[in-house]
């Protein structure tokens, strides 16, 4: 019979892909998990693992019998959820979260302080892009990954995943008023009307990036790239001084007066952001609590705002 807590371990190595980083994680020594994993492959009856250099490869046998292992963790993690939830103390608990940057600072303040006040669930943040997030819900490292979608750049839900939609955010043109040439402010625009300006954009390895080079695509023509940044609040400043255009995610736009035009499009494009927990862990009452605060703060966000 397979032993559950190896199956365990040979998941982990597969998330971390080294003995020694696997033996940190799992609060291990580097020789119990080598003996955890030989003794795995005396029950498998076949060899799970081969050396390739000085690195540990997984066989086909041993490929297979990870991917069955995740899914028997994930069953696990939703009969711990099951039984926390007829628990009556299955309230209490410390949640892991990972969020892109502006949810974390729009949303979760509101939801830290209800969760202080109620007293029953404590949280712990890193800020993290979604593709990270995605990755560290993928290793178990969190068990709330915050991300967003564009709709022209959608992302796919990961296998064995669930999502909770939090709100859609309108992205916006920012443009320095005396480029607005005459627009009123908050009235819609057509992106081929600055095609000949200079952009502001994010960084090249941000999703954000993308969604604009796909909605100049889209209207016709390639921006003309003046400056990038990875902080949204970087864009609105250098667009408020008059260096070029941008688009941003209204939730991304910095508090207080901007100092810029905002606009939305003609032909909208949106945001949506959602929470994302591995299937059947969103009924562990500490989780959902914590995705219930979120949903009251995405809501209260968007009655202030829109």
């Amino acid at each position: 019979m397979l032993d559950l807590r190896r199956l365990r371990i040979l998941h982990g190595l597969a998330q971390h892909g080294t003995v020694a980083a696997t033996a940190a994680a799992l609060h291990l020594t580097g020789p119990a998990v080598s003996q955890h994993l030989a003794a795995l492959e005396r029950e498998a009856g076949t060899p799970l693992l081969e050396k390739q250099g000085r690195t540990l490869a997984f066989t086909p046998a041993g490929r297979l019998l990870v991917s069955h292992a995740e899914v028997l963790l994930d069953d696990l993690a939703a009969a711990e959820s099951a039984m926390a939830a007829v628990s009556e103390n299955g309230g209490t608990g410390t949640v892991r979260l990972a969020s892109f940057a502006s949810a974390a600072r729009q949303l979760l303040p509101s939801a830290w302080a209800g969760l202080r006040e109620a007293g029953t669930v404590s949280l712990r943040l890193v800020q993290e892009e979604p593709d990270d997030a995605l990755e560290s819900l993928r290793r178990q490292d969190v068990d709330i990954a915050l991300v967003h979608s564009y709709s022209l750049l959608p992302r796919s839900i990961p296998p064995r995943c669930e999502d909770r939609r939090l709100l859609e955010d309108p992205v916006l043109l920012a443009l320095d008023p005396a480029r607005a040439g005459g627009l009123a402010p908050g009235e819609p625009v057509r992106l081929e009307r600055f095609a000949g300006d200079p952009w502001l954009v994010p960084a090249a390895d941000l999703s954000c990036r993308e969604m604009i080079h796909r909605a100049c695509g889209a209207a016709g023509f390639v921006p003309l790239v003046a400056a990038e940044a990875s902080d949204f609040a970087v864009l609105v400043a250098l667009a408020a001084s008059g260096a070029g255009v941008a688009l941003v995610p209204a939730m991304a736009l910095p508090d207080g007066p901007p100092g810029v035009s905002l606009h939305p499009l003609e032909e909208p494009l949106t945001r949506k952001v959602f929470a994302l927990t591995r299937t059947g862990t969103a009924r562990r009452p500490d989780i959902r609590a914590v995705l219930d605060r979120l949903e009251r703060s995405a809501r209260e966000w968007t009655e202030r705002h829109f």
